[in-house]
């Protein structure tokens, strides 16, 4: 029996990272793409085969994916498009270079990766695409302003995908996680830093009250429903696995909730909710 092959992104920590070793232990043969050199570096130093794919980096992706299909003769059973970064801040304090950053990073790349991975799946007659959502892409929060659009914008595209690759063997999945432990938090600072000038907002007590606090100090303990980046893998794998996926899959329970409140409550009553925290 041949050896699935795998290509995820984002794996230097935390899902990626998860996934990647668990799907190895699973027998796929995983391509741990990361966004930096050194990180692949780790990952060849276990034996993996680690692409340097920057979503931000066009170059780096056609050449990463070469790399990839250059061991596999051609051929990839799955994509897993996870790698993405938040840009925390209020949106009257957000410029618009910013939002066109985080596009770049969360939606336009994985866009270029995904238009070249079809015709490899087209061709060989099968293929699986699974695009990491988030419980973002179905309601937003305060402050994820840059976050949300480009999560929402996974959605769309997702959703189109998904309909179009339906005459198709290629199956579209998506994923929609909520709070799990990982270094999303700590890797949006140098986001944030780099595009919102707090000091000078409206919002600035706002700021020293809850985001600032949010982001540089230590919570304590997981956040309400949070789970290991376990629960997201074990979700993939049934994704990959099953004949017949399921369009979407909810992983932790404030998915589920949020997912039914944006059916049952109307606009306002959402939005009371959600700004209750």
């Amino acid at each position: 029996m041949t050896t699935r092959s795998i290509l995820i992104t984002g794996c230097s920590s935390g899902i990626g990272f998860d996934a990647a070793h668990t799907s190895a232990g699973r027998g796929w043969q995983v391509f741990a793409a990361c966004r930096q050199e050194a990180d692949c570096a780790r990952f060849r130093a276990e034996g993996f085969i680690s692409p340097r794919i920057d979503y931000t980096d066009e170059a780096s992706i056609g050449a990463g994916l070469s790399e990839v299909l250059e061991h596999t003769g051609g051929r990839l059973d799955a994509l897993f498009n996870n790698g993405a970064h938040a840009t925390p801040g209020a949106l009257e304090d957000l410029p618009t270079d910013a939002l066109r950053a985080i596009f770049e990073a969360n939606v336009f790349g994985w866009h270029t990766l995904t238009r070249r991975v079809i015709p490899v799946m087209r061709a060989q007659g099968h293929g699986r695409i699974v695009n990491h959502s988030s419980v973002l892409g179905l309601v937003v929060m305060p402050w994820r302003a840059a976050y949300n659009a480009s999560k929402f914008a996974v959605e769309g595209l997702t959703d189109t995908l998904r309909i179009e690759m339906r005459d198709t063997p290629i199956h579209v999945v998506t994923l929609n996680t909520g709070p799990v432990t990982t270094k999303i938090r700590e890797n949006s600072i140098p986001h944030f830093e780099r595009w919102v000038d707090w000091r000078a907002s409206p919002r600035r007590a706002q700021y020293e009250a809850t985001l600032l606090k949010r982001l540089y100090e230590s919570r304590g303990g997981p956040d309400l429903f949070e789970l290991p980046p376990s629960a997201v893998t074990a979700k993939l794998l049934r994704a990959l696995d099953s004949p017949t996926p399921r369009p979407r899959y909810y992983v932790t329970r404030a998915t589920h909730l949020m997912g039914a409140a944006r059916r049952l409550l109307p606009t306002r009553g959402l939005d009371w909710l959600i700004a209750k925290g």
